[in-house]
């Protein structure tokens, strides 16, 4: 099957999109299915993979590369390359990542447009919130984790308590869970929390940390990659996601458990459905609900080796290959159910 995976972000560009774009393009190209990738990131640093990638193509190798392929698959509906679909029939397939709407959840006429175009699109939703959000029926497939990345180490001790793994920017919530830590620290609960991340609210986080007291409680590491930060959070016991954002899915709950953290999420957008019924939910927006789910996770008996054997069962089905899988399954439906014109 010849697939023309269009991804607004690519490699280098770091993200969620860009990681998912990169996986389901290295699993299509393992499973023997010839795949070019179309994006506007610019150049790479020279990165070899198993596919073609062309950055910024001109309209007309933009219509050649929708002549060639066989199926037009937009990991997030691309109208400005949507347009070759126009003259040329090909069976379409949009994967939605996240909410067709502005940042602040208000809907432009882009996203109009948007929502009108993937009426006529083969629709997959990340979780089942993207699916209610869409006006059109779409299949719900999770995102793949990395799971040649993010593990448990067996050998691991376990010795601190919570971690804070993301961007500091506000829709991400820290300062929620900053909040908790102050309302736990006046009923003289002391949980000790690593924030790993870097962003634009760093020093008002900084200054919260002071103004709470919680500077022997707290540290702040700044951004984890690689084996570092599986390093890191194979020494926690709970990662906690206290999103003000309706997060889409939630990867960073996936990411945690698979390195054997609880997690401690807020009940919000995907991250319950991510967390597939192992999270502890709290409230969402609500530190006083999130402070009570941490006392109670951390004051409990809990049967670690039960907990795992869980979160194998549920980080199985979202390998990278096992998602490719599914998707392929999709996109050979859509090639068969089509009858292309113009071949």
């Amino acid at each position: 099957m010849r697939i023309l995976l269009c991804s607004h972000f690519f490699y280098p560009s770091v993200g969620g999109i860009e990681h998912v774009s990169q996986t389901l393009a290295t699993q299509f190209s393992l499973a023997g299915h010839s795949v070019k990738v179309v994006t506007t990131t610019p150049e790479s640093d020279g990165t070899v993979f198993l596919f073609e990638i062309i950055r910024r193509p001109s309209p007309l190798h933009l219509l050649k590369l929708v002549h060639w392929a066989e199926v037009i698959f937009h990991n997030n509906v691309s109208l400005r390359v949507y347009w070759p679909l126009v003259l040329v029939r090909r069976p379409w397939v949009v994967a939605h990542h996240t909410w067709i709407a502005r940042p602040n959840g208000s809907i432009g006429f882009q996203d109009r447009l948007k929502q009108f175009m993937v009426r006529f699109a083969r629709n997959i939703a990340v979780s089942k919130p993207i699916a209610d959000h869409l006006r059109v029926p779409a299949v719900v497939i999770g995102n793949p984790y990395r799971d040649d990345l993010f593990r448990r180490d067996p050998l691991a001790v376990r010795n601190r308590d919570l971690i804070f793994l993301g961007r500091l920017v506000r829709d991400k919530g820290a300062d929620i869970l900053l909040d908790a830590l102050r309302l736990l620290r006046e009923q003289n609960f002391l949980p000790d929390l690593t924030i790993a991340g870097s962003g634009p609210e760093l020093r008002s986080l900084q200054l919260m940390v002071e103004k709470f007291q919680l500077t022997e409680q707290v540290v702040f590491v700044g951004t984890q990659t690689g084996p570092a930060l599986i390093e890191l959070l194979n020494r926690h016991r709970i990662i906690v996601v206290p999103s003000r954002w309706q997060e889409p899915f939630g990867m960073v709950v996936l990411e945690g458990i698979a390195c054997g953290c609880r997690a401690i999420a807020a009940r919000c957008g995907g991250l319950e459905e991510a967390a597939g019924g192992l999270a502890v939910l709290f409230e969402h927006e609500n530190h006083v609900a999130l402070a009570c789910a941490i006392k109670r996770a951390l004051s409990e008996e809990f049967d670690w080796e039960k907990y795992w054997q869980s979160s194998e069962k549920l980080l199985r089905p979202r390998t990278a290959r096992a998602v490719a899988e599914r998707y392929l399954d999709f996109l050979t439906r859509a090639v068969r159910e089509s009858v292309p014109r113009n071949r």
